[in-house]
């Protein structure tokens, strides 16, 4: 739990077996951690982390997903997963030491990922250069058009 940069409390009640595999599948697939946890022993290990805040919230059956890297992508995952089950209610969440609500894991689910913003930046970055390409090959190019239009016009005169 130290380790975890975003922690979400979710309350799982009557979901079969393949709805939690699937949502398990998904969750592994984007390296965050689902787990279903003892209230007490959760309480325990989260004195001393950031996830101590939340310690009045395990109540009931309580699911935890953990992040450790990107904090978006567990909120992505839990919000169109909760969309259409009424059995699966979110509760609330910490990210980066931050207790947010379910509206707040909800907005959080509307950014951008962590790739989406690294290829946003990598854009950015290369937009000038390629501006620049462009620039510095238009001379040319126009040059290369004219000489080509005058051969033409040469070769209509013989």
């Amino acid at each position: 739990m130290a380790r975890a940069k975003a922690a979400i409390l979710a309350e799982p009640r009557g979901l079969d077996v393949a709805t939690v595999t699937e949502l398990r599948k998904k969750c592994r697939d984007a390296k965050v951690e689902y787990r279903i946890v003892k209230n007490t022993l959760a309480i325990r290990a989260a004195k001393g982390t950031s996830l101590e805040a939340l310690s009045d919230q395990f109540v009931g059956p309580t699911a935890l997903i953990m992040s450790y890297d990107d904090v978006v992508v567990p909120a992505k995952i839990l919000s169109d997963f909760a969309k259409d089950r009424e059995n699966f209610a979110l509760r609330t969440a910490v990210v980066e030491g931050k207790v947010i609500d379910v509206k707040g894991i909800q907005a959080l689910a509307k950014m951008p990922g962590l790739p989406e913003l690294r290829a946003r930046l990598a854009g950015i970055i290369l937009q000038p250069a390629t501006k620049l390409a462009r620039i510095i090959g238009t001379p040319g190019q126009q040059l290369a058009q004219v000489i080509g239009a005058r051969k033409d016009q040469l070769a209509k005169a013989s």
